[in-house]
C-alpha cells in the first residue's frame, strides 16, 4: 500500500487544513473519534497531510490518529522508529532564533527530548531517584501536605476541586522535587513552572509564536528566563552543599553513570525537572479530580470504599504498608484512569518510514495513539463506557491493553510514585469529606495534553455524612459521552 491512501477527511481548499487543525485542538476527544467512526483507523487529520500539530522537524508529512493494544504495542516497542520529541513540540524549532528563545533548548525536554542510546543512558540515571524505597520517602510529606489542605476546605460550600487537587499536588511536586531546603526558591520555581505550562497548554501560544510584547510566547518567554535563572541558583546552592538532601533534584546532581562516570550537565537537570514537574503534577490532579467525581455519581461504590477505608485505616492517614490492604482503592483508581485517562494522547514521530496498521508510513509522520480510544475496545473490557472497578477483580491485560502511564521502555519513569500519591490522598479526603455535585451541572472536557473538565469541577463539599446519593444524576455536558451516567 501507499501513504497516500490512508483514509481521512478531504481538507477544503486555503483554509481547510486549518479548520481541521481547529477542531481537534478544540476537542481532541470528540472530533477523532467522529473520524475513527467514519474513516476507520488509522486515519489522517487531513487526506495529502500538510499538517503538523506537535513535530518540531521542518518536514511534518502529516499527522495519523490510531488506537488499540496491537498499534499501542507497535509504537511503543519499536523506540527506534517512533521517536519522542520536547513538551514543546512545534515551538522547539525556534529554540536558535535569537537568546530568548534559549531556554527552549532544555526545557521540556528532559526523557521526552532523548531517544536511543542517548535516551537509555538518561533514564538508567534517573532510575535511583523513583527506586521504591526512594518514593515511599516521600509518604510524611503527601500526608503533610494533604492534611494542611484538608484543613483549608470550607464545609457547605461549593469548591473548585480541580483547583484544590492542583494546590495539592502543586505543593507534593515542590517539596519533593526541590526539598525543603531549598523553601522559597522552589515554591518560586514551581509557580513558574505552573504558569509556563498554562501557556504551552494554550493553542494560542503555538499558533501566535511572536516575541512581541502582548502575545502569549512573549510571555512565555520572559517566564522561562527568569525560571532559568532561579532554578541555576538552586542547582548550583544543591551542587555547592555537595550533599542528597531527599529530593529529586538532589540525587540527580548526583547522579553519575557507572561505565562513564558521565553527570547531568545543568541544562539537562533543567530538562529533567521541566518535564518531571510539568508530567507529574497536572496529571495526578486530574486522576484525583475525576476519582471525586465518578465515586459522586456511583453511590455503592463510594459506601464500598468508604467501608474499606474505615475498617483499615480508622480515619488516619494510611501507611506505605496500609496502602497494599486496600484492594478496592486500588481498583477504583485503575477504573478512573482507564474511562478518564489523564493523559489521553501518546504522541511520536517517525525516524523512518514503516508501516502502521498496513499502511506505509513516511518518515517524518507524527503520529498520534489514543490512549482513551484503546481503554475503550469493547472485546477487552466489556460495557467500557461503565464505571466498574470491580472488572478489575478478575480482568487480566497487559501494559499494551491498558496504559494511562504509556508502556515499554518509554512508560512512565513516576508511575510509582503518581499512583502512591493518588492513594494516599484519596483515602485522606474520602475519610474526612463528601464531594457533592451541583443539580443540572454541565461537566465538559479539554482534552489536548491532559483531559480535565473545562473550567474546573465546582463541588459541594460535605462533612463524610455517608449520604452517597445526594447529587446522583442529571448533568449535562459531553462528560455522558465519556461514561454511563445516570
Amino acid at each position: 500500500m501507499n501513504k497516500l491512501t490512508i483514509p481521512g477527511p478531504q481538507p477544503l481548499p486555503l483554509i481547510g487544513r486549518t479548520i481541521l487543525l481547529s477542531k481537534f485542538v478544540g476537542d481532541s476527544l470528540g472530533f477523532t473519534s467522529q473520524l475513527f467512526e467514519k474513516y476507520g483507523h488509522p486515519v489522517l487529520l487531513a487526506r495529502g497531510g500538510g499538517t503538523n500539530l506537535h513535530s518540531p522537524l521542518d518536514n511534518c508529512p502529516g499527522t495519523l490518529f490510531t488506537y488499540g493494544a496491537e498499534n499501542v504495542q507497535t509504537v511503543a516497542s519499536q523506540h527506534e522508529i517512533y521517536y519522542k520529541y520536547p513538551l514543546t513540540g512545534g515551538l522547539y524549532r525556534r529554540r536558535d532564533e535569537s537568546p530568548r528563545t534559549e531556554p527552549l533548548k532544555h526545557f521540556g525536554v528532559g526523557l521526552f527530548g532523548v531517544n536511543s542510546d542517548e535516551h537509555r543512558r538518561h533514564r538508567q540515571l534517573l532510575m535511583p531517584a523513583f527506586h521504591q524505597k526512594r518514593i515511599e520517602s516521600y509518604r510524611d510529606s503527601i500526608v503533610e501536605i494533604t492534611e494542611s489542605i484538608l484543613q483549608q476546605l470550607e464545609v457547605d460550600r461549593v469548591t473548585n476541586i480541580a483547583k484544590v487537587m492542583r494546590k495539592v499536588t502543586l505543593k507534593v511536586a515542590t517539596k519533593t522535587l526541590f526539598g525543603v531546603d531549598m523553601g522559597e526558591k522552589g515554591s518560586k520555581s514551581a509557580q513558574l513552572l505552573q504558569k509556563i505550562g498554562i501557556l504551552l497548554g494554550s493553542p494560542m501560544t503555538s499558533i501566535l509564536p511572536f516575541d512581541l510584547p502582548g502575545f502569549p510566547f512573549y510571555r512565555m518567554m520572559n517566564l522561562m528566563a527568569e525560571l532559568d535563572e532561579n532554578m541555576r541558583e538552586i542547582i548550583r546552592s544543591k551542587q555547592d552543599s555537595d550533599r542528597d538532601s531527599g529530593d529529586v533534584l538532589s540525587m540527580l546532581i548526583k547522579a553519575r553513570d557507572a561505565e562513564t562516570g558521565m553527570t547531568l550537565s545543568e541544562d539537562e537537570l533543567l530538562g529533567h525537572v521541566s518535564v518531571i514537574f510539568s508530567a507529574g503534577h497536572e496529571t495526578s490532579a486530574n486522576a484525583l479530580t475525576w476519582t471525586l467525581f465518578l465515586l459522586s455519581q456511583h453511590p455503592e461504590i463510594a459506601a464500598d470504599l468508604l467501608d474499606e477505608l474505615d475498617s483499615v485505616l480508622q480515619g488516619n492517614a494510611p501507611t506505605v504498608e496500609q496502602l497494599q490492604q486496600l484492594p478496592l482503592l486500588e481498583r477504583v483508581i485503575k477504573e478512573s484512569m482507564r474511562v478518564l485517562t489523564p493523559v489521553p494522547w501518546n504522541a511520536r514521530v517517525t525516524s523512518q518510514p514503516t508501516v502502521l496498521g498496513g499502511y506505509e508510513i513516511a518518515a517524518g509522520m507524527e503520529i498520534w495513539v489514543s490512549i482513551y480510544h484503546t481503554h475503550r475496545d469493547s472485546e477487552i473490557y466489556p460495557q467500557p463506557q461503565k464505571f466498574n472497578p470491580r472488572r478489575w477483580e478478575t480482568l487480566e491485560v497487559d501494559n499494551f491493553q491498558y496504559n494511562p502511564f504509556s508502556a515499554g521502555s518509554r512508560k512512565c519513569i513516576g508511575a510509582g510514585f503518581a499512583t502512591m500519591e493518588i492513594k494516599i490522598v484519596l483515602a485522606m479526603l474520602l475519610q474526612k469529606f463528601r464531594f457533592q455535585c451541583l443539580p443540572q451541572q454541565k461537566i465538559t472536557r479539554s482534552a489536548l495534553i491532559v483531559l480535565a473538565p473545562k473550567g474546573g469541577l465546582p463541588m459541594l463539599v460535605r462533612q463524610q455524612d455517608r449520604e452517597f446519593n445526594q447529587g446522583v444524576g442529571g448533568l449535562k455536558g459531553n462528560i455522558r459521552e465519556m461514561v454511563e451516567l445516570i
